[in-house]
């Protein structure tokens, strides 16, 4: 456990590093890659050639006896929502950092980016159940909160499910909001509620994942410890059958996450720990500008 002084120093550490990669990198890509993504409707006026006759009010129009138009204006300010996995499997990382860490540092700078830009933003925690619910609000002191919790937040859930996470968000956020949900994405079973929420809000997966959950070292005989379950077994990593089938487990875990977040039309970014999450980050943000 970290004590209040570390959690004040990692905080602040976190706050300069976002700061400077915010103002460097992200003002212009961030705003555009999602501003013009939220409508709200503002009045109705008379048809006039050329309207979308899917913005008809045929309600107004029966009133009225000919056609009215609905109009629309861009919504000025955005809700960033985070969806973050804190089970215990991202604990796990043999090079640079663990996935716990990369989830915290990733999530500071999408925080601050939020705020720096006047948007809201808020925090879904979540392991096998919802951990930790912070509403979506605006103001550096809001971002400095996130930034604590996402440091501090330890899991009473014993496994990982994204579902009910989906599914709390869908039903406590009212308004169409960009979320970014920041996990290893070691689960299943999440597609219906993925393809659910992406019908209302934008939703960007961010897959964090080690070296090593995808490739066994070869070491001889290893005891190893499943992080949710507790479960210890023996495992002969030099057995070239045993690294194959651990590596296909690998990808068939990645295939699932891969083919739901197409199904739902959602984009799904790949981090692995100790690579640049910055440069993947603006690349995305750039290809979502075009």
């Amino acid at each position: 456990m970290l004590t209040t002084t570390e959690i004040l120093k990692k905080v602040r550490e976190l706050e300069i590093k976002s700061k400077k990669l915010t103002s460097d990198l992200f003002t212009g890509e961030y705003h555009s890659a999602f501003k013009g993504k939220g409508m709200s409707f503002k009045e109705v006026r008379e048809y006039a050639a050329g309207d979308d006759i899917r913005f008809i009010d045929w309600n107004v129009s029966a009133r009225f006896g000919h056609p009215f138009s609905k109009l629309f204006e861009e919504e000025r300010e955005l809700t960033v929502m985070l969806l973050v996995d804190i089970s215990r499997s991202t604990l796990f990382g043999t090079t640079h950092a663990r996935k716990r860490d990369m989830v915290t540092e990733i999530g500071a700078v999408l925080s601050f980016s939020a705020v720096n830009n006047g948007d809201k933003i808020g925090v879904i925690f979540y392991s096998d159940v919802v951990e930790k619910y912070i509403p979506p609000k605006k103001g550096k002191q809001h971002a400095l909160y996130i930034v604590r919790e996402l440091l501090t937040m330890e899991p009473k859930g014993k496994g990982t499910a994204m579902q009910p996470a989906l599914r709390y968000f869908n039903n406590s956020t009212r308004q169409k909001s960009i979320a970014f949900i920041l996990s290893d994405l070691v689960d299943a079973g999440y597609g219906d509620a993925l393809r659910i929420a992406s019908r209302k809000h934008d939703i960007i997966g961010i897959k964090l994942y080690d070296q090593m959950d995808q490739v066994l070292p070869n070491a001889g005989l290893l005891q190893v410890q499943d992080a949710e379950s507790g479960r210890t077994q023996w495992v002969d990593s030099s057995n070239a059958f045993v690294r194959h089938q651990y590596e296909q487990e690998f990808f068939r875990v990645t295939e699932y996450a891969v083919t739901h977040f197409k199904k739902a039309g959602s984009d799904l970014l790949h981090i692995r720990t100790g690579d640049d999450y910055v440069k993947v980050l603006q690349r995305f943000f750039l290809s979502r500008n075009r």
